[in-house]
């Protein structure tokens, strides 16, 4: 299977803004931004996704560590993850990748190693940042030490966006499989899996950030299933617009039912007739019944699938 460019990102953090000079944490302690006052600065997350790199400027020293910070709602942050430790090989821009879960409304932090190690600070009217002492352990929530006005730590992420399925076309298929289906929705590229429900498909090729052409496996069972698309973000949520019907014939049980009877169940249930065979009934009440029927009840076909009938006379 072929996978598509690299996914789109979201930047959030610091602009990076030239002039940015280094300072001493001067204790182990988490530093975050609070306000971003710059055109095209944003704080927090505005998606759910991951953290895919995060850079710092004016660093020295390490290694750092990024952190993920949400919002109680109370005036405290709850330190939902940690990414492992980068060392800059000196204090220009310096670019880092990781894979941390992030969700909307989550900021991000820096931790150092030693008290001694530095990172940037940009002077711009209208910026804060805040502090946590000590570092926090993932899962803990604590209100900020101190915090801190008239500055902005350098510091920013970008985020890869988690898929989201808006189409599915066709949007069913028969349980034999092979339907060439095709997946439309946002933030697509880098697909690592589809399923149709908990079955893998047969293949997929990632066209472009907003679709995907998929194969879809064979069933043993009609019905709806979900349509999910994996990246390293996410999958994507389960919603109406991400389903997939399978059709199928399955087979019903028309032994000592009227013609007229046999052929309606048939339809009911995705079958057609298929031949009659006609016999001399074994005794008067089995006249313009069905006797015997090829496949037998309950077996699962490719949709409109014929079934043969013997039909006493």
């Amino acid at each position: 299977m072929a996978t598509a460019a690299q996914a789109s990102v979201i930047s959030i953090g610091s602009v990076l803004p030239e002039g940015a000079s280094p300072k001493p944490f001067k204790r182990v302690q988490t530093l975050f931004n609070t306000a971003l006052p710059e055109s095209g600065a944003t704080l927090a997350s505005p998606v759910n996704g991951a953290i895919v790199r995060w850079r710092v400027q004016g660093a020295v020293g390490g290694p750092f560590f990024l952190r993920v910070l949400h919002p109680d709602g109370k005036g405290g942050y709850e330190a939902t993850g940690t990414s492992l430790g980068a060392t800059p090989a000196d204090p220009g821009l310096q670019t880092f990748s990781t894979n941390m879960k992030v969700q909307a409304g989550d900021l991000i932090g820096v931790d150092p190693s030693h008290d001694t190690d530095e990172i940037g600070f940009a002077t711009v009217a209208g910026a804060s940042f805040a502090s946590i002492y000590p570092t926090p352990f993932d899962g803990s929530v604590h209100a900020p030490s101190e915090s801190f006005s008239g500055e902005e730590i350098s510091l920013s992420a970008e985020i890869q966006p988690a898929p989201e399925v808006t189409t599915i076309a066709p949007a069913s298929g028969p349980v034999t499989g092979a339907t060439l289906v095709t997946i439309a929705g946002k933030n697509l590229n880098g697909a690592t899996a589809v399923t149709f429900g908990s079955t893998p498909a047969a293949s997929f090729t990632v066209d472009s950030d907003t679709e995907i052409t998929a194969t879809a496996p064979k069933s043993v069972r009609p019905g709806k299933v979900d349509v999910a698309v994996t990246t390293l973000a996410g999958t994507n949520p389960n919603t109406r617009f991400d389903d997939y019907v399978y059709k199928a014939c399955v087979v019903p049980a028309v032994r000592n039912k009227p013609l007229k009877r046999a052929k309606k169940l048939l339809r009911r249930r995705g079958c057609k007739l298929g031949h009659v065979k006609k016999v001399d009934a074994p005794k008067p009440g089995k006249v313009g019944k069905v006797l015997k029927q090829s496949p037998k009840p309950g077996r699962v076909l490719a949709p409109g699938a014929r079934v043969r009938i013997t039909l006493g006379k």
